[in-house]
């Protein structure tokens, strides 16, 4: 039998070019942008003609966009845990100002290591064990689709082994790839974009 696999897909662009970056978290629900909107479509044409036996995003709009757009109208399920982590005083902030009161090397800490910056609420073993749980219950010889943000995704790679092997951050429009065995999960695939991908039967996929 074929090995199952799970989709780890982060949405696309809530901003686009000359606009002001905010630091947008799991308070802030913003819908996709113009470009985030075109990364939605360019998923939905990779993953076309992949059966996923299930699907999952957060209640947050630019997630379930995402999911609806690559999904095409297939039903999906809301889980609670995918939803983006809270970015304490820095929610909705423009990004100048969070590097501004965090200072940069704090930044560069999360974006590394997953180090959590002051005031931000994240809690990160609650975040791994979710994921655990969740690998524990997908269907070992079927696809699975995940859409949720950055925040989150990267606390998958302590999961399946990839934290010291990829970078932690997902870019937006582009996903990652665990495949399910009797072995336990592997990292197979991290940050990959639409454009980078060879859809066959198989879904092969390249880094």
């Amino acid at each position: 039998m074929s090995t199952g696999r799970v989709y780890i897909v982060r949405h696309g662009n809530t901003f686009d070019k000359g606009d002001i970056i905010l630091r947008v978290g799991g308070k802030t629900d913003l819908p996709l942008s113009v470009s985030g909107t075109e990364q939605a479509e360019q998923l939905a044409q990779a993953f076309e003609g992949i059966e996923f036996r299930a699907a999952y995003s957060s209640d947050l709009k630019r997630t379930r966009q995402t999911a609806e757009a690559i999904l095409g109208g297939r039903p999906y399920a809301l889980a609670k845990f995918l939803t983006e982590v809270d970015y304490g005083p820095d929610e909705g902030r423009p990004e100048a100002d969070v590097v501004a009161r965090l200072g940069a090397d704090a930044l560069k800490r999360w974006e590394s290591k997953a180090i959590v910056p002051q005031g931000w609420k994240v809690d990160v073993d609650d975040l791994r064990t979710a994921w655990q749980a969740f690998l524990a219950q997908c269907d070992l010889h079927a696809n699975t689709l995940v859409v949720t943000s950055n925040g989150v995704a990267r606390f998958l790679l302590d999961v399946v082994g990839g934290e010291k092997t990829v970078p932690l951050k997902l870019r937006t429009g582009s996903f990652g790839v665990v495949d399910l065995g009797a072995g336990g999960p592997v990292l197979t695939g991290w940050d990959i974009r639409p454009k980078r991908l060879r859809a066959s039967r198989h879904m092969q996929v390249e880094q």
